[in-house]
């Protein structure tokens, strides 16, 4: 449960469905009750079919509910209209996804700055000095000239994770963020996560199937067949 007034994310019977109204109607998501809080530092976890990426696209403000609502910041987004959206979704929350999916064109500082670039154009020294901090934050001080194709795998994911956090969210939606990377090089991707939690305030929602990453996280949420069975304290992390 989030402190007052530190609430970044709730979910009030949100559920979603798909082909309403044909034979083939399904219901994926059934009235889910979520709060999220800035300190937080949760696991989702799930079996294949219970509904996380149906979520988390719902959670990123890339995909509406059917019913219910979501209140990001505050804020009521069931409403919202698509321009609302997106500028909410820039503005709070940032993203990491199993696939850095990092522009091959473009040297490690232009794809940390990319997401301000897209909101603002050409980037200020005061957003350079960002990027610079946020890249020597993940130990790539060293490689803003780069290209992506010049660094390794887990090297690429820090990039990914410097530009997520770029634009300063109140929210971190990781989904697999370490799903391609050796052991070694996920414990240090998680320990990032970790480190922008505790000294951002950022809230993270890490979606997982390693069960080593979700216990290692504060909370753990459970979701299958679309319901959430279980929002648990782990209680060695606390």
């Amino acid at each position: 449960m989030s402190e007052l007034g530190h609430e970044v994310l709730r979910l009030v019977g949100l559920r979603k469905s798909y082909n309403i109204g044909r034979p083939n109607a399904a219901e994926i998501l059934h009235g889910l009750n979520l709060d999220i809080g800035r300190h937080d530092f949760a696991a989702l976890i799930g079996p294949s079919g219970s509904g996380k990426s149906t979520l988390l696209n719902i959670l990123g403000l890339l995909d509406k509910p059917t019913a219910g609502e979501l209140y990001l910041l505050g804020q009521a987004t069931s409403t919202m209209d698509d321009a609302g959206r997106t500028a909410l979704r820039g503005a709070a929350i940032g993203f990491v996804f199993q696939f850095h999916h990092l522009i091959q064109a473009f040297n490690t500082l232009e794809n940390v700055l990319m997401p301000l670039m897209l909101a603002q154009g050409k980037p200020d020294a005061a957003m350079l000095e960002r990027a610079r901090a946020l890249l020597a934050a993940v130990g790539l001080e060293k490689y803003e000239q780069a290209k992506p194709n010049q660094l390794s795998g887990g090297q690429q994911q820090r990039v990914a994770i410097a530009r997520a956090l770029i634009t300063q969210p109140a929210l971190l939606l990781a989904d697999e963020p370490t799903g391609n990377l050796d052991t070694h090089t996920a414990a240090e991707v998680f320990e990032l996560f970790r480190r922008f939690n505790r000294e951002f305030g950022c809230a993270v929602l890490l979606v997982t199937h390693d069960p080593r990453l979700s216990v290692a996280c504060d909370r753990t949420i459970n979701l299958v067949d679309g319901l959430m069975v279980s929002d648990t304290p782990n209680s060695a992390q606390q």
